[in-house]
């Protein structure tokens, strides 16, 4: 079933150094969103602003809301929306990347065999190389397709979840290297940043929805606002959720490099996440028609496609593609692969 791993040459691959660059490129993502934010709270409450005193110029305006001497109405409502969000995610995240799915917890108390057994024993040695204080809650999914993710906002809050299908078609050191990626997830706290991200983009596209048909249908004649404002909101309407998908995706593509060189580090050894991405690809891409009927009977796919270890969208499945699909939340396996050191033989 396994594409041959001899189809590709192993090379010097510096992970350490790709582990700081990804590190550096995941704050940046972050430190945009938390910017845009900002500048869109900001921009509401200047058109507010301009709209209620109108015949000014809008630096007044500016400055008035900067010195706080105008109370930055929307600005803060914005935040506290966005905190709430922040918290209701953070408290019930295991509830919401579960959701949908036909799944149990895995404990040495409730492990039904020898290979769930050696699935938790496998997560409690890498928590070990790893450093980290607390093991993961340990989740199998039923379902046949191939595919594990990681969560959590914080290390004690943490969980790894795997399907069945992966856990039963990888050997051991397949199993382990999967694993590794996810507690390298972990590690990192790159499952916090995604987390925040998601949200602040959600929130984010809908408060420019709101505010843009509140904008469009509420305003009267004697109470416009400034139509430079006016026109930058509607830009903002169509651009801002690309800009947001665009920040994601780069996100998620970042982690993926992290965590896939974190695992070479847990390991000391990149072939078995190579053998173990090369087979998930390759049966997702066989069975792509049944597991297409899968996923689509599974509600929530969307929410867990950027936390998989594979992204089902790469091998046609079409039932997990939404506004996003028009760019892979994962970079392409012989990318990743490169990046831990084997680059495909020239033929």
């Amino acid at each position: 079933m396994n594409q041959p791993l001899n189809e590709f040459e192993q090379h010097s691959s510096d992970w350490r150094k790709s582990l700081r660059m990804n590190s550096r490129r995941t704050y940046f993502v972050i430190g945009s969103f938390l910017f845009i934010y900002a500048a869109l709270g900001f921009l509401i409450d200047l058109y507010l602003l301009s709209a209620k005193y109108p015949h000014r110029p809008l630096h007044d305006y500016a400055s008035a809301l900067l010195s706080f001497s105008v109370t930055p109405t929307a600005t803060l409502v914005l935040l506290a929306v966005a905190a709430i969000a922040l918290f209701v995610t953070f408290k019930f995240h295991d509830k919401l990347m579960l959701l949908g799915t036909n799944s149990r917890e895995i404990t040495p108390e409730t492990a039904a065999n020898l290979q769930e057994k050696q699935l938790y024993n496998i997560i409690e040695e890498l928590r070990v190389a790893a450093g980290l204080k607390y093991t993961p809650k340990v989740y199998i999914i039923d379902a046949d397709y191939m595919n594990a993710f990681a969560s959590g906002y914080s290390e004690k809050s943490s969980l790894m979840a795997i399907t069945s299908g992966l856990l039963n078609k990888l050997d051991r050191s397949e199993t382990q290297a999967v694993m590794a990626h996810e507690m390298s997830h972990i590690r990192h706290m790159d499952i916090k940043l995604t987390l925040m991200a998601s949200v602040l983009a959600n929130i984010m596209v809908m408060t420019l929805d709101f505010f843009f048909y509140s904008m469009i249908f509420g305003r009267r004649d004697d109470e416009k606002g400034d139509n430079r404002l006016f026109f930058i909101i509607i830009l903002l309407r169509y651009l801002m959720p690309i800009v947001t998908v665009l920040l994601t995706l780069y996100l998620s593509r970042t982690r993926e490099y992290m965590a896939d060189a974190g695992c070479v580090e847990l390991m000391r050894d990149n072939t078995p996440l190579a053998r173990a991405l090369l087979k998930i690809q390759q049966d997702t891409e066989q069975n792509a028609e049944q597991y297409n009927s899968d996923y689509a009977q599974t509600p929530h796919e969307d929410v867990r496609r950027s936390a998989y270890i594979y992204d089902p969208a790469q091998a046609g499945i079409s039932s997990v593609k939404t506004l996003s699909s028009l760019f892979s939340t994962h970079p392409e396996i012989e990318s990743r692969l490169e990046a831990i050191g084997f680059r495909k033989r020239q033929s």
